[in-house]
């Protein structure tokens, strides 16, 4: 291979990868320009408000501190959801005073 044919394939190498990103730039311009008209729609139509009876009570304000004993944040929050669950109550209803690891 001489200097003008690696200079051509060289030059059509960086010829295919600029074009490639200028492809990839109109698609997300155009796929930018759809998102921004329906999202603009969605927004321009009034949303049917929830009745009272279907929208969940919301307890107000926090429930206090928590102290946590040998127990990491991340396990506290589990423990927390899992009773929630459970007791079928949402989470800012109930109230945690503490929470102990209990070691066998």
């Amino acid at each position: 291979m001489n200097y003008i044919d690696a200079l051509v394939t060289a030059v059509m190498g960086y010829a295919f990868v600029f074009l490639g990103i200028v492809l990839l730039m109109i698609v997300m311009i155009i796929t930018g320009k759809i998102m921004y008209k329906n999202a603009k729609k969605s927004t321009d139509a009034p949303a049917a408000a929830p009745t009272p009876s279907t929208e969940p009570k919301k307890a107000p304000g926090t429930a206090g501190e928590l102290k946590l004993y040998d127990t990491d944040p991340k396990t506290a929050a589990i423990i927390m959801a899992i009773v929630a669950e459970k007791t079928g109550k949402p989470l800012n209803e109930l109230r945690f005073k503490s929470i102990k690891e209990v070691k066998e």
